[in-house]
């Protein structure tokens, strides 16, 4: 057993409250872009006054119709600006959110408003007024998003003192908000999360990077704020006083940061993943492949000496060289202003970790689960190791027990799930929350997580697997857009692979292929199985024999939310591939 403790350097007095981040920066900085909404031909900012008043004027209207201290409001839609009014301004008025994903199903958004008892609830769409009025638990108080002006026209009954009274009723160990778990596995449970717990978590995180939130930078939001992990950006952004945009539309997202420019980014590992890959297919198709693989050899050896303390000459010269030529360019994409990124919510990759540090964008990859608010570990300016998750946050503690699995202590640490108290003494042991993960921490204080617990697989031989080192070298490749690896029980190891739909034309075209052809078609043909043997080979380089993969199957199409593979926050649904492709898995085995 090992453990390491990381003493607060920030606190949280009992009566501080999320809302008082906009009361403050209205204060003390009213002139300050503190937001910006996307435009026609641009972007127009809003001033730290102008967002507290809007906050303020909705939250007198949600008083108004009857929303009352303590109440629910669920909250339905994509990553926009009117997200952030309405958090800060159902905060202001002593309640609760309830986030939901705006592509949740309608048996999803009964759960979670039966379970939830949410009074309240705004949407984004007239299909979700449609889906909400429908069900059986239809909150009596429903509003489309782009009804803020109406809600707060209606607030004039309220006075600015009620508010006020009511905002400061508020203490910190009140509950925020209840976050339902993305439901890799049975149905989601409601994370209760205070305002201690999320002023805490992003304290230390915004004092432990101060260059990265530093006041005049910016950031692009284009996470889904149903994900705690766009939340803490959020409440974030607004305590480091850095500009907040969003982007609800992914499509626009290379657009939206050509215009913003933003300083710093936060992500999920499958952004970084398509970021490279975009780039690679790019260089491959101008017929710069060279150069590229050069760029990147060299990236990856240059970010290696800085961690080691000491470039050579040689080695600052040829990085030089490719700033130039390939890294600029690369950056460019990102907006040309963006340094700094976060990563979070699964394994960026030791490899994806230095190419980008190498290129000039310092990614700080961190760990954490919802019910410890997101952020418990992380990479810090002044202590980063690529391939690591970080050391704690301050006021973290972290433990490995005896069998593998992570264990956290902290202000940061959800006090339990809404409702169900069976699971959260299922969680607990001593004090300490158990998070399912396995991990291990170096001598340092470093942590790398090697897996899930459940996600552990155990061969006919008796040999441990942990699927993610295989997996997330299986992504790697330019061409696999997911690997799930199998062989619980069976004699070897195996995997089921997807095909990314961005580089499949490309593929096509270099082998001489249809344009028209599809993976379905082709997912037997030689080329296209020598191509995936590639990216095996290079997977299995990281484990012994017994752990590696011996054969795979393409499937013909991609994982997504919508036919059930994936979370909205893009994790596996393990059990749902299983059981929808549970012929090609028994063919690995035929």
């Amino acid at each position: 057993m090992r453990e390491l403790s990381v003493p607060p350097t920030v606190g949280v007095a009992d009566d501080d409250r999320l809302s008082d981040l906009v009361v403050d920066n209205a204060k003390e900085v009213p002139d300050l872009a503190s937001l910006a909404r996307p435009v026609p031909g641009g972007w127009t900012d809003v001033t730290a006054a102008e967002f507290a008043r809007e906050v303020e004027a909705v939250a007198r209207g949600l008083m108004a119709a009857g929303v009352g201290q303590g109440d629910r409001v669920a909250l339905m839609s994509t990553t926009r600006y009117e997200w952030t009014v309405l958090d800060f301004a159902i905060w202001w008025a002593g309640a609760v959110v309830v986030p939901v994903y705006e592509t949740s199903s309608a048996e999803q958004v009964q759960w979670i408003l039966s379970d939830s008892g949410a009074v309240a609830m705004v949407v984004e769409t007239d299909a979700h007024l449609g889906m909400v009025r429908a069900l059986e638990v239809a909150p009596a108080l429903l509003w489309r998003i782009d009804e803020l002006g109406a809600l707060a026209a209606a607030g004039a009954t309220v006075s600015t003192a009620e508010a006020e009274e009511r905002r400061t009723s508020v203490r910190a160990d009140d509950l925020a908000t209840v976050v339902y778990t993305s439901g890799t596995t049975g149905r989601p449970k409601g994370c209760e999360l205070t305002h201690r717990n999320l002023l805490a978590d992003v304290r230390a995180g915004v004092e432990s990077l101060g260059a990265v939130f530093e006041q005049n930078g910016s950031t692009l939001l284009f996470l889904p704020l149903a994900h705690v992990f766009g939340r803490v950006v959020e409440i974030g952004a607004i305590m480091a006083r850095a500009k907040l945009a969003h982007c609800g539309d992914v499509r626009r997202l290379p657009e939206y940061l050509r215009s913003f420019r933003p300083t710093f980014l936060i992500a999920v590992p499958r952004v970084f993943e398509k970021a490279y890959n975009a780039a690679q297919r790019t260089a491959y198709a101008d017929g710069k492949a060279r150069v590229f693989d050069a760029a990147e050899r060299t990236a990856i050896a240059y970010s290696r000496a800085l961690q080691a303390g000491r470039v050579p000459l040689g080695l600052r010269l040829r990085h030089a060289l490719f700033e130039r030529q390939v890294y600029a360019a690369i950056r460019a994409a990102l907006g040309g202003e963006c340094r700094n990124a976060i990563s979070g919510g699964a394994a960026l990759g030791e490899r994806l970790g230095h190419f980008f540090r190498g290129i000039g964008v310092t990614v700080y990859e961190g760990y954490g689960l919802t019910e410890t608010s997101a952020g418990a570990t992380l990479n810090l300016e002044e202590a980063i190791r690529v391939g690591t998750v970080g050391r704690p946050l301050p006021g973290t503690s972290v433990r490995i027990a005896d069998d593998g699995e992570i264990l956290l202590r902290g202000p940061n640490v959800f006090p339990g799930y809404w409702r169900n108290p069976d699971a959260t003494a299922e969680v607990f042991a001593d004090g300490w929350f158990r998070t399912g993960d396995l991990g291990e921490l170096d001598d340092d204080g470093f942590l790398t997580v090697t897996g899930r617990k459940k996600d552990l697989l155990v061969t006919a031989a008796g040999k441990n697997v942990a699927p993610s080192v295989l997996e997330d070298r299986m992504r790697a490749h330019p061409l696999v857009a997911q690997a799930m690896v199998v062989g619980d029980r069976q004699p070897f190891i195996g995997c089921l692979v997807t095909i990314d739909e961005e580089a499949w034309p490309g593929w096509l075209a270099a082998h001489g292929k249809p344009g028209t052809a599809t993976v379905a078609e082709l997912r037997e043909d030689p080329q296209l199985r020598a191509t995936i043997q590639e990216a095996v080979d290079a997977a299995n380089q990281a484990v012994s024999r017994a752990e590696s993969i011996r054969e795979f199957r393409i499937l013909p199409a991609d994982f997504t939310e919508a036919t059930g593979e994936l979370t909205p926050s893009l994790k596996v649904r393990r059990d749902e591939v299983l059981e929808r492709y549970a012929d090609e898995v028994a063919a690995i085995y035929t």
